[in-house]
């Protein structure tokens, strides 16, 4: 099950080398494309993701991504 549809692309973040970051799944999040607990009481979850080195990411906004936490193209369809 795919997330409600954030954004119409994707959001660049300059990632820190051994931070995790929690994206938001559910797309309802005030704080994209990481989770703020608005998922809470419905089936979604946020995803975890750490990385291995500092570097800019593209995190999906649109929440119909087959790749996530980051954009695979998909909100080219939307």
């Amino acid at each position: 099950m795919k997330g409600a549809v954030a954004a119409k692309a994707p959001v660049r973040v300059e990632v820190e080398a051994g931070k995790t970051y929690f994206w938001c799944s559910c797309g309802k999040s005030a704080n994209q494309p990481f989770c703020d607990g608005s998922h809470k009481g419905s089936e979604f979850s946020p995803q975890a993701w750490k990385a291995e080195e500092s570097g800019a990411k593209f995190f999906c906004a649109c929440k119909q991504t087959d790749g996530a936490p980051f954009c695979d193209g998909s909100h080219k369809a939307l």
